[in-house]
């Protein structure tokens, strides 16, 4: 069977999300160009080589709808003779990219391929394709779940209440998320997949100094009477301080077939070993990254405890803390420079920009395999094996 491998990853620091961010002024079809342009100019690679471009992106409106990755790829000044496609699942849609490229590669439909995402969040706000839509839901979804669902806040309170994680315990894996990011940056762990742009060279939510009496200070983010009326069990602990922020940024992974890498005279930095998808409950909507995890280690034919080095995205500090107590996971091999409370969330580009850090560290730690998964809405998940070459 052939093997697909990652020949290199690149991301761009990750902006604020607001209109006071750095990347704001940069429009997301150009952010996306960014990290493309700087995949090839890395690698040397001829882009004409590359058989698809494949960009994750969720909020698929405005400058960010209509196949942007097509958009993107031109502006990066890729051949017009290179194609794109853009997919959509939710937070792990540039996960899935990889995973689409991958197994694109080991079926031999590719022999090149990029996986990709951007997400400019402070441009295109959440929820924006959705507007001016009468019924979202259709009438066999709202039947089978009369009582409504909930977002993504709300599912992270449940979880909470559900697995007893207090507020004392989320807001140390915050302050623990920042000072790993903090040191990453300062040691230049995150210098060799760092593309700067538009003068951002760092990541710009990092911060130092906090304390837990600071986050314990922090107001509930999604409190409301209605809410607190139908699930009395919630405790109300999710706040700014131990969620991930609003965010903008991009990154893209080369994925290419182990004797292509070997005839270009390419080194990969890591082979794509098992892929898996789960469901769970959409009411707690972010659990799947525990039946994800299961799944992807019963195929690659490992435990918990051949695995190195964990990325499990910081949607909320509640979904690791579940994830790492129905795992037993250690958490000092669980995003060790960083997740993204500290470093950022931008939708699209979140599963390439984990895959991204995690490749890197597990050549900076010397370890031999990762594991990546990701909580999206709807109550999804992706879930990804690496190994290091």
């Amino acid at each position: 069977m052939r093997e697909a491998v990652i020949v290199d990853a690149v991301r761009t620091p990750v902006g604020k999300g607001k209109p006071t961010g750095a990347l704001h002024e940069v429009n997301a079809v150009d952010l996306l160009a960014h990290s493309l342009h700087a995949l090839i100019e890395r690698t040397g690679l001829n882009p004409a080589l590359v058989d698809d471009v494949i960009g994750g992106v969720v909020t698929q409106h405005g400058e960010q709808a209509a196949n942007m990755t097509r958009r993107a790829l031109l502006a990066a000044g890729f051949p017009e003779s290179v194609p794109a496609t853009t997919v959509d699942r939710q937070c792990g849609s540039s996960q899935q990219a990889v995973h689409f490229a991958a197994q694109g590669v080991i079926a031999g439909a590719y022999d090149i391929a990029v996986a990709a995402g951007v997400e400019s969040m402070g441009r295109v706000p959440m929820g924006a394709n959705l507007a001016g839509s009468a019924d979202p839901l259709g009438e066999g979804f709202a039947k089978r779940y009369p009582e409504g669902l909930v977002g993504q806040g709300i599912a992270a309170e449940l979880i909470a209440a559900r697995w007893g994680i207090s507020r004392q315990r989320m807001d140390e894996f915050a302050l623990t998320s920042h000072a790993r990011a903090a040191d990453a940056t300062r040691r230049g762990a995150f210098d060799a997949q760092l593309a700067p742009v538009n003068g951002l060279t760092t990541d710009e939510g990092i911060r130092e100094g906090g304390t837990p009496e600071t986050l314990a200070a922090l107001p509930p983010a999604y409190r409301d009477d209605a809410t607190a009326a139908r699930f009395p069990q919630i405790t109300w602990d999710v706040t700014a301080g131990n969620a991930s922020p609003l965010s903008d940024g991009s990154a893209a992974v080369l994925i290419m077939s182990a004797d292509t890498a070997t005839a270009l005279g390419l080194t990969p930095l890591a082979r794509l070993h098992s892929f898996a998808l789960a469901a769970d409950d959409p009411l707690h909507m972010l659990t799947a990254v525990i039946p994800a995890t299961r799944k992807v280690l019963d195929r690659a034919g490992l435990s918990m405890d051949d695995v190195d080095l964990f990325e499990i995205n910081e949607a909320f500090a509640s979904v690791v803390l579940a994830w790492a107590e129905e795992t037993g996971a250690d958490l000092n091999r669980v995003n060790v420079n960083g997740g993204a409370i500290a470093i950022g969330h931008p939708l699209g580009a979140s599963g390439a920009r984990l895959m991204t850090t995690l490749v890197h560290a597990l050549h900076e730690h010397g370890g031999r395999y990762g594991l990546q998964a990701m909580c999206e809405a709807g109550g999804l998940s992706n879930a990804t094996v690496v190994e290091r070459l």
